[in-house]
């Protein structure tokens, strides 16, 4: 056994020889029947996911149709693979004090780990379900404010539940509450 963990380790083709090996194993047992391996017809079939998928991100919008974020920059210092790119303005808005002027991600070095959605006090970025996004060129996976705002698969749904206020859970607890207990 010690031998064998020896070669192993000083000659690579041992475990190239044991993958192929794994491989045409597979490939016979699917040949003959043994084994059943489910293959997706991609384009006219999807595979599911579960709703915990992190796809591309969705820019929230306000039921005005204005966009949800702040430019407090919360999600690119949170990010760990610093993809996010913000230069806030000053809004035109007098109830705004800034907007994003540039909101861009580099999906080529996003990890879609959804620290940037955790982030976000106020429900501007989120994870969406879409994962399909093919291009020719390295620059073209630098996405801007107009693509992650209105993309025809969000189909309107990317208005932001914080700005809602029918749809905000609101808490019973009072700060007097806790005051009274202690």
């Amino acid at each position: 056994m010690k031998l064998l963990d020896s070669l192993t380790r000083r000659f690579y083709f041992v475990t190239a020889l044991k993958g192929l090996v794994m491989t045409g194993r597979h490939f016979i047992f699917n040949l003959v029947g043994i084994t059943k391996r489910h293959t997706i017809q991609y384009p006219e079939q999807r595979r599911k996911y579960s709703n915990r998928f992190m796809g591309i991100h969705v820019l929230t919008k306000k039921p005005n149709n204005e966009i949800a974020c702040t430019a407090c920059m919360l999600c690119a210092t949170n990010c760990p693979a610093e993809c996010i790119h913000i230069v806030a303005a000053e809004s035109p808005n007098p109830k705004v004090e800034k907007y994003p002027a540039v909101y861009e991600i580099d999906l080529m070095r996003c990890v879609f780990c959804g620290f940037c959605e955790e982030a976000c006090p106020v429900d501007a970025i989120r994870m969406g379900r879409d994962y399909e996004y093919a291009e020719l060129s390295e620059r073209n996976f630098v996405v801007g404010i107009e693509y992650l705002m209105s993309r025809p698969a969000l189909k309107g749904r990317n208005v932001s539940i914080y700005h809602e206020t029918d749809k905000v859970v609101k808490s019973d607890f009072q700060v007097s509450d806790f005051k009274k207990a202690s």
